[in-house]
């Protein structure tokens, strides 16, 4: 699996180069601004810093369910992917606060830097690079040769993905505040925040570029992005918590401090005595929250086997996801199948 994804990101990673290449050469921007050039310089290397690249192989297995050929209209439908997730990340980043991605400075953080002295202006940069990452990725679909049927059916797809997005963050934002927060609300905000766009586009697009049409699958797919989604973002707050801030890029505190209702703070939260929702409370959107505090949750949430919990779910929401491309078999391609079927549990054990 690992070599098979690898692959996908060998062969992106020269695509997304020579695409930021050609733009740079033909990018229609004044000659005489100096901050343009400067925004596509932190897009280019935000976007190429790395990332999984997951979505990518996503679109290339969906186009693979039904031939195995590279057929015409995948590179630009990749290249949309992850130019849209870039806008993500740059805007994710300013809404979190982060002053980290991918190993090095955000890109609001990289102009807060810049700017030290005009952090709105710094604000306003970071915004606009993470809107113009958007409209690059529905422009190099709108300019791919590809039949007009075709180009405006992938448009469609990336438009919806990342409107669902947006609501998903909105949903994001409204779960961190008082009150009850329960699995299937965690779940919904999943789907719109990260299902939709991460797994359900990419499976769209790669069905379209083979020619398939996946509003005839439209249930089963969505389904298997739903479960996908879940186990991967179930994952990613477990690893906030519990994980390596090597591994993870941000530091353990950084949920905690802001407040987050994810999936490890709900579990802990229903498992704790009074006395230790308490001290969880405490901590919960603290600006000054200290790995020592961090360091009691986590105490709290092993003694209560919330860690192995946690764990259980999300091998709970890979395994269906599984079962759900299993029933792929008869109408598509095995050894695409194949991947989808194992992916999820792999990508989960992976993480761990």
């Amino acid at each position: 699996m690992q070599k098979r994804i690898a692959h996908y990101q060998e062969h992106f990673g020269t695509l997304f180069a020579d695409y930021f290449a050609a733009l740079r050469k033909d990018f229609d921007g004044p000659p005489l601004s100096r901050f343009t050039p400067r925004c596509l310089d932190l897009l280019q290397e935000l976007s190429l810093r790395g990332g999984k690249r997951q979505r990518v192989a996503f679109m290339y297995e969906a186009a693979r369910l039904v031939t195995p050929d590279h057929v015409p209209g995948l590179d630009e439908a990749a290249l949309s992917i992850e130019l849209l997730q870039s806008h993500l990340l740059v805007h994710d980043d300013i809404i979190d606060d982060a002053p980290t991605r991918r190993g090095g400075p955000s890109t609001y953080y990289a102009y807060r830097a810049e700017f030290p002295d005009h952090p709105q202006t710094a604000l306003g940069l970071a915004l606009l690079a993470g809107d113009l990452a958007a409209f690059l990725s529905l422009q190099v679909l709108l300019d791919a040769d590809l039949p007009v049927g075709l180009r405006a059916a992938m448009v469609d797809v990336q438009t919806r993905a990342a409107a669902a997005t947006f609501v998903g963050q909105v949903f994001d934002l409204e779960r961190d505040f008082p009150g009850p927060v329960t699995e299937d609300l965690l779940n919904s905000v999943s789907e719109y925040k990260a299902s939709r766009s991460s797994a359900l586009a990419p499976l769209q697009l790669g069905l379209l570029a083979a020619g398939e049409d996946p509003a005839a699958h439209d249930a089963t797919l969505r389904r298997y992005a739903l479960l996908f989604g879940i186990s991967g973002q179930m994952c990613d707050d477990y690893l906030s918590l519990f994980g390596d801030e090597a591994v993870t890029g941000k530091p353990a505190t950084a949920d905690v401090r802001d407040g987050r209702r994810t999936y490890a703070v709900r579990a802990i939260l229903a498992a704790a005595t009074a006395s230790e929702r308490t001290e969880v409370e405490r901590a919960l959107g603290n600006p000054g929250c200290t790995d020592a505090d961090v360091d009691t949750i986590r105490s709290i949430a092993q003694r209560h086997g919330v860690d192995r919990q946690l764990r259980t779910r999300m091998h709970h929401y890979a395994e269906q996801a599984c079962t759900e491309a299993a029933g792929w078999r008869p109408r598509w391609r095995e050894e695409a199948v194949a991947f989808f079927e194992q992916v999820p549990v792999w990508g989960v054990e992976r993480s761990l």
